[in-house]
């Protein structure tokens, strides 16, 4: 998962499974926390839940690799479900 382009740290969550990994990668590619709240209403409860940890452990991840508060914040703000 890689959003250097967008000016955000490459981020990694380990432990997934291959479906949690589809889900990330999913999530990940989307542009914003619309898009991401749309798609994860789609999946069936289970998957749902699974999507909803992932975000956070994605928030997670990139609070750890952002130097700035101020930025982490801004960009947490925007994508916070």
């Amino acid at each position: 998962m890689d959003k250097m382009a967008n000016n955000l740290p490459s981020i990694q969550i380990e432990g997934l499974n291959k479906k949690q990994r589809l889900l990330a990668d999913l999530i990940w590619a989307m542009d914003n926390k619309e898009q991401v709240t749309a798609f994860i209403r789609t999946l069936p409860p289970k998957d749902r839940r699974d999507a909803q940890t992932i975000v956070e452990m994605m928030i997670l991840a990139f609070i750890d690799e952002v130097d700035s508060t101020d930025e982490a914040q801004s960009i947490i703000k925007e994508y916070m479900l």
